[in-house]
């Protein structure tokens, strides 16, 4: 949409060499300005078009972006250093449009009129889309978590002004061609790259806003939205736990503890980063979990062989050796990995395994978005609820255990917003789920489930006297000359 001749650009730098060998435009506040009116513009238009009509835009993207998919895994690939978990937030991109696309109608429905316990008035509804949503995303996948929020948005009658995270953008221009194919969504999808100030310029302009990622920035970014006194969704970090019974199956959870631990090197708010073991069964456990985590390759130096992918943000780099040198340094013991190494200019985490930790570890206490994992003794279930809870984190978590009863009575129990029984990570997999965060992990409504559609209109209630008169004036009651 704007002219990006006289912009200036940004550095992106390639996880896998270290080298910064891409140029992005950075929007100015100014230029975010001039996206929010032309998106603006067009949304009038685009709220109203039929429910009908926006969906066929939406399933026409989908089916573009299946045509140049190709192109899409590459660019996001290139920027994260992964191969397999690129093809599947692709495909998982085009499953979300899908998804809505069969959940809308029902959702969307006109709602009928209903009568009011008064007399003679009847109570019409109406759903009314903010005219702007913006929606900032991490780095981490940064395609889908750019575009899960864009869907429902669209759907309702909502435009939508992106900010990606300045650390992995090179699908934007990717995405954009996908979108100049479907005219309609062009002029209510729009794309502002740059940095912290361009994020900021975003907030701004826009009339709600999601954000997904650090706990540090979405406090920012929830203070600013309540200065300009508009809605702001936040899903932040976390510091999922995963609670392993005695009666658990074991080779299940050991799989899964090491797979949704380190998947995407861990970088992933959802990934699992502490495991409490039954001490009846501890080592055991951690000897099939270090069998498993061991078996893991660095996918290096080829991106299509090996589970794990470098480390994206060379940020994270730092915080990574933190971690391990704080366990060390306080007499944590690694069982597998534990070593950060730079490999043809990249940065690899080892996939990593610690015991011997203590609640004052930064591994246990901090979110460390990387492959490490401590893992605990537990001697009681009340003590295993302790020490899942005991953080300030509280986004979801798992519970393994043979006696289902009792892995309810345990997720009940623990202070998060989603929890997988008898394995992990299954929020990120169910969309149906509504959840939200807790505690620090998050603020405002749900991004998953039919609830989300609900963060991006306003109800509006239409309400019609039918009688004869005004209702007040039986309610209030008028005296022989006519008056109140």
């Amino acid at each position: 949409m704007n002219d990006r001749s006289n912009m200036s650009s940004f550095p992106v730098r390639n996880p896998r060499t270290g080298e910064t060998d891409y140029l992005m435009p950075e929007f100015s506040s100014e230029d975010v300005a001039v996206l929010a009116k032309q998106l603006r513009a067009g949304q009038k238009l685009w709220a109203a078009r039929s429910l009908e009509q926006r969906m066929a835009a939406l399933k026409r993207l989908a089916e573009q972006i299946a045509a140049g998919k190709d192109e899409l895994v590459q660019a996001v690939a290139t920027d994260t250093g992964r191969w397999a978990e690129s093809v599947l937030e692709v495909d998982s991109t085009i499953g979300t449009i899908q998804r809505w696309l069969r959940d809308a109608p029902s959702l969307l429905a006109p709602r009928a009129p209903l009568s009011s316990a008064t007399p003679g008035i009847m109570v019409e509804q109406n759903l009314r889309p903010y005219p702007l949503a913006g929606i900032i995303s991490p780095w981490n996948f940064p395609l889908l978590l750019s575009m899960i929020d864009a869907y429902p948005a669209l759907l309702v009658g909502c435009a939508v002004m992106i900010k990606p995270s300045e650390v992995t953008p090179r699908f934007v221009p990717v995405i954009q061609r996908a979108i100049a194919e479907v005219p309609e969504l062009a002029s209510v999808i729009g794309f502002a790259t740059g940095r912290g100030a361009t994020g900021e310029a975003v907030v701004r302009q826009a009339d709600m806003v999601c954000f997904t990622g650090s706990v540090r920035t979405g406090k920012r970014v929830g203070a600013l939205a309540a200065e300009c006194f508009i809605p702001c969704h936040l899903e932040l970090g976390g510091k999922d736990a995963a609670i392993v019974c005695a009666d658990a199956d074991l080779d299940r959870a050991a799989k899964s503890l090491a797979w949704t631990s380190m998947v995407n090197a861990g970088q992933s708010c959802m990934s699992l980063e502490r495991a409490y073991v039954d001490q009846h069964v501890f080592d055991e456990f951690v000897e099939r979990l270090v069998r498993e985590v061991s078996a893991l390759k660095l996918n290096y130096p080829n991106i299509r062989q090996g589970q794990i992918g470098p480390v994206i943000s060379e940020a994270q780099v730092s915080i990574l050796k933190e971690h391990l040198a704080d366990a060390k340094a306080k007499g944590a013991r690694i069982l597998t990995g534990g070593n950060v190494i730079q490999m043809g200019g990249g940065y690899w985490c080892e996939p990593t395994i610690l015991v011997n930790t203590t609640p004052d570890m930064k591994v246990v206490s901090e979110e460390t978005f990387g492959p490490m994992l401590p893992v605990i003794p537990f001697d009681t279930e009340e003590q295993a609820i302790e020490l899942a809870n005991d953080s300030i984190y509280g986004l979801s978590g798992c519970v393994f255990s043979a006696d289902l009863d009792r892995a309810h009575r345990i997720a009940e129990r623990l202070d998060a917003g989603g929890i997988s029984i008898n394995d992990a990570m299954l929020t990120g997999l169910a969309q149906e789920a509504i959840k939200q965060s807790f505690k620090s992990s998050g603020l405002g409504g749900s991004r998953m489930g039919t609830a989300s559609l609900s963060r991006f209109y306003r109800n509006q209630a239409i309400l019609v006297n039918q009688a004869s008169s005004s209702v007040w004036c039986f309610l209030v009651g008028e005296n022989e000359n006519g008056n109140v």
